[in-house]
């Protein structure tokens, strides 16, 4: 039996290879002079710094050092991949996927905010029958139950919208920021469908907010679980 053809191939860098690890080399030689050259200095019987100073330089020359070459491992094999969707199996054959978007405090993250990433999630361009999403609210706030009811409201919008017209920028909150996004499409029937989502989206984003600026947080400490 014939194995599948590969959905991506990697392919190392040599070339970025052979200079990462000579700039490495040359930088751990440099390093290790600049160690002796500290470390002698304690032993000498006579010294026109205070030990103290010098100690502290070396303290944070070593912290530096450190630091570098922990920044070294993604360089030390560079790498780059080419995939092939065109290689991916027919949507029957897809396993189906769970998403989970973690929440707990709406103050620190902003139900609108919360509620773009769940919308961005349900319009993945994977089937739709085998794509679950689902939002964990640690804190347990009602502002975030309410944002999730009304963007489940305007997802009955949002989602016809991006699979009918392949909109590549599923966030709207970033889809309708940007001035010329998909507009490339051109004709009215697109440009009159957009305007009536963007005007969907608005009022749904009023009601999330109007949600935040009444609505009560909730003890995230002590409350009640709700599964919906």
């Amino acid at each position: 039996m014939d194995s599948p053809l590969p959905l991506h191939v990697c392919h190392v860098n040599n070339l970025s290879v052979i200079i990462n690890r000579l700039h490495a080399l040359l930088h751990c030689i440099a390093i290790g002079f600049l160690i002796y050259y500290r470390a002698s200095y304690l032993l000498q019987e006579t010294r026109a710094i205070p030990i103290i100073l010098w100690l502290l330089v070396f303290a944070s020359e070593l912290l530096l050092s450190f630091i570098w070459l922990l920044g070294r491992a993604y360089l030390w094999r560079p790498v780059s991949r080419t995939v092939f969707p065109e290689r991916l199996p027919e949507d029957d054959k897809l396993p189906a996927i769970d998403v989970f978007i973690c929440t707990a405090d709406p103050e620190k993250e902003p139900a609108i905010g919360v509620m773009n990433t769940v919308l961005s999630a349900m319009a993945l361009d994977y089937p739709v029958d085998k794509l679950h999403v689902y939002l964990s609210d640690d804190g347990g706030s009602p502002i975030t139950l309410h944002g999730m009811r009304e963007a489940c409201r305007f997802a009955k919008w949002w989602l016809p919208f991006c699979r009918r017209y392949g909109i590549k920028t599923i966030c709207p909150q970033a889809y309708f920021s940007e001035a010329d996004s998909d507009d490339y499409f051109g004709d009215s029937e697109f440009m009159v469908e957009k305007k009536k989502i963007k005007e969907k989206y608005e009022m749904f984003e009023e009601h999330v907010t109007k949600a935040v600026e009444d609505g009560e947080y909730g003890n995230s400490q002590n409350h009640s679980t709700i599964i919906e």
